[in-house]
């Protein structure tokens, strides 16, 4: 290996044939202008230096691994920064989805159990956990606009200013007030198609109804679209397109992270 996959290693460059044998199989990054793409080596490399590999269940964390993830992970923050993801180190990576016993109280004070497949998880504070299987097969699902590396780090972005909630940290109470509103209305004619299709038998969105769970997950599932299959997320949520485009690539980057978010 070479060195990166602990804390504080120092940062390599990306050697030539895992970067291209990358490309090869993540189009939805080969087709970025080369500026994104030598930018996106060099955050790769840094991100690799910065964070803890953990393999579970037997996995080995070689350099391929650690790569693809790395490389996909820095997409949402190519214009950001890696500071963004400054909160946290760890990340486990399993051979396959992992149950999950979950547990919640009801208003009733009713204590609920449950198990919950998960391909990943981002928590508050602390690592992310990814699913292998999901992460290796990035670059086939992309059509479907799926990509679980990018889902759990923009929830990662999201929590930058507190529990997720659909809204990243932003510069004023007034961009987060119009961020919200689009977002909600957005949301909401998503989850009734779901429910339409669901309980009716109408035509299914094309973006996976788990972003029907909530307002969190909708931010989540669908920025996983805008970054992997544009085309088709544009034709889908041109709104979104926009906004997604006026945070990831615009002036909301300056917000500092250091202070609390506007409310």
């Amino acid at each position: 290996m070479f060195g990166w996959l602990r804390k504080h290693a120092a940062v390599r460059p990306i050697p030539d044939a895992l970067w291209d044998a990358m490309l090869a199989r993540h189009r939805f990054l080969a087709v970025r202008p080369p500026a994104q793409l030598k930018r996106l080596r060099e955050l790769a490399a840094q991100f690799l230096a910065s964070k803890e590999f953990h393999g579970a269940n037997g996995l080995e964390i070689t350099d391929a691994v650690g790569f693809a993830i790395a490389a996909q992970a820095v997409l949402p923050v190519l214009n950001l920064g890696l500071a963004w993801y400054d909160d946290f180190v760890g990340i486990v990576v399993h051979p396959d989805e992992v149950l999950a016993r979950r547990t919640v109280t009801d208003d009733s004070g009713i204590v609920h159990q449950y198990d919950e497949v998960l391909a990943g998880e981002a928590m508050e504070g602390g690592p992310v956990m990814l699913s292998w299987h999901d992460v290796d097969g990035a670059g086939a699902s992309a059509d479907e606009g799926y990509n679980v590396v990018i889902h759990e780090f923009v929830h990662k972005i999201d929590m930058r200013d507190g529990a997720p909630d659909g809204c990243p940290p932003l510069p004023s109470r007034e961009a987060r007030r119009e961020w919200l509103a689009v977002m909600q209305g957005e949301y909401d004619g998503f989850r009734e198609k779901v429910i339409i299709a669901q309980r009716f038998g109408g035509e299914p969105p094309w973006l996976d109804a788990y972003a029907a769970e909530g307002i969190d997950e909708f931010f989540a599932v669908a920025c996983e679209a805008y970054f992997v299959n544009r085309s088709r997320f544009e034709a889908e949520f041109p709104a979104l397109v926009a906004l997604f485009d006026s945070f990831f690539d615009g002036p909301a980057r300056h917000v500092p992270l250091s202070g609390a978010a506007a409310s």
